[in-house]
């Protein structure tokens, strides 16, 4: 019997997932360390060689470690499930002419619906991960916190966490900065792994190339939107593009035009494969509406409620005034000039640590302005 209880941890063969699944160890939890093979590396198309999370590598580093600590490991195949929902809704929120972020969607439709799934049939307690983030319970509600290192620190990508799937899941790291779990790593004698880069990219674009995945993804999309206009905010023709879907909003560099001066994207619009410059002062916003909305810390949004809001991973955020709309949405008043919003990403709302809950940025033209 456990001294904690049976914990399934999501073992990528990183770092960060062995110490927490070694930690959890340590503590007396019966452990079961699961990888989940997300995408297969040769239907990419891309260049760059097989790394991360789903690599063979990766999977027998994983492998490896529960075999020498003692405990069980699972591989689990979902690249059905994942390629279904997350890589098809990337595609269809570019040539909505939005710009996506398949972590949190991931992390809110599938990893973690996978992992309660299988930790359902293991008869596990609880469920872990090796995010750097944190979860606090007051007032009967469970929500995320910004994890110790806040060079590290996960919490934004963990918006669209369940009220169900928190009170269920365990994040060892939480309370540790990267360098502490790099030493421990090492003093548990896996020096090779305490020194293993880690991977920013998107998992199944491993190039980095997000538009040559789409034109492989739409073979026929690249003639399709070809020859679109660049136009200034007035409406004047500046010039040809390559297709909306290859733009994001605050973009400047890869325009393949010169200006005279630095333009960057400041709205896409997808019915007439339009694409607007700007100068930098016109990625300016004041407000912004947002939609699917996850409260986590309160059951709904306070009207009114002030919190500090970030529009993007490693923003550093800016006060907002948010007030709840007829239609289920955020109205979301700046109380700071904000370069770049951009449709189709994450807003989350922090009260000190404390994750508020979060949403994606609506659509361009009525609600940015």
């Amino acid at each position: 019997m456990s001294k904690h209880g049976r914990v399934l941890v999501a073992m990528s063969g990183g770092i960060d997932s062995t110490v927490a699944a070694v930690m959890l160890h340590e503590e007396g939890y019966e452990v079961i360390g699961i990888t989940m093979k997300t995408w297969d590396y040769a239907n990419s198309g891309g260049s760059k060689k097989e790394t991360g999370c789903c690599s063979l590598d990766s999977i027998n580093d994983a492998r490896s470690v529960a075999v020498r600590t003692g405990f069980h490991h699972f591989i689990v195949d979902i690249r059905e499930e994942f390629g279904d929902y997350v890589i098809d809704n990337f595609v269809e929120e570019y040539l909505a002419g939005r710009t996506p972020n398949p972590c949190v969607l991931c992390n809110t439709h599938i990893k973690w619906s996978s992992l309660l799934h299988r930790a359902d049939s293991l008869d596990c307690e609880f469920i872990a991960t090796g995010h750097y983030a944190k979860i606090k319970e007051e007032n009967g509600r469970s929500f995320i916190s910004r994890g110790t290192d806040l060079n590290k620190d996960q919490s934004y990508v963990l918006w669209g966490l369940s009220q169900e799937c928190m009170q269920r899941t365990r994040f060892p790291l939480g309370s540790y900065t990267k360098p502490e779990i790099r030493k421990m790593c090492f003093d548990w004698g896996y020096s090779d792994l305490s020194k293993k880069a880690e991977s920013y990219e998107i998992c199944f674009v491993p190039d980095n190339d997000y538009r040559g995945f789409l034109k492989r993804r739409v073979p026929s999309l690249e003639r399709e939107v070809a020859g679109g206009n660049f136009v200034d905010k007035r409406g004047k023709v500046l010039g040809k593009h390559q297709g909306y879907p290859f733009y994001t909003v605050g973009q400047r560099k890869g325009l393949g035009m010169a200006f005279g001066q630095p333009m960057f994207v400041t709205e896409i619009i997808p019915e007439t494969n339009t694409v607007v410059l700007g100068e930098i002062d016109d990625l300016i916003r004041n407000t912004m509406q947002v939609y699917r909305i996850n409260a986590q810390k309160y059951d709904r949004f306070p009207d009114g409620l002030e919190a500090r809001t970030m529009i993007r991973y490693n923003d550093p955020g800016v006060m907002a005034s948010i007030s709840n709309t007829a239609d289920e949405r955020l109205e979301v008043n700046f109380l700071a000039n904000v370069k770049g919003v951009a449709p189709g990403q994450s807003a989350v709302f922090y009260e000190g640590d404390d994750v508020v809950g979060g949403g994606i940025i609506y659509n361009n033209g009525a609600f940015l302005n």
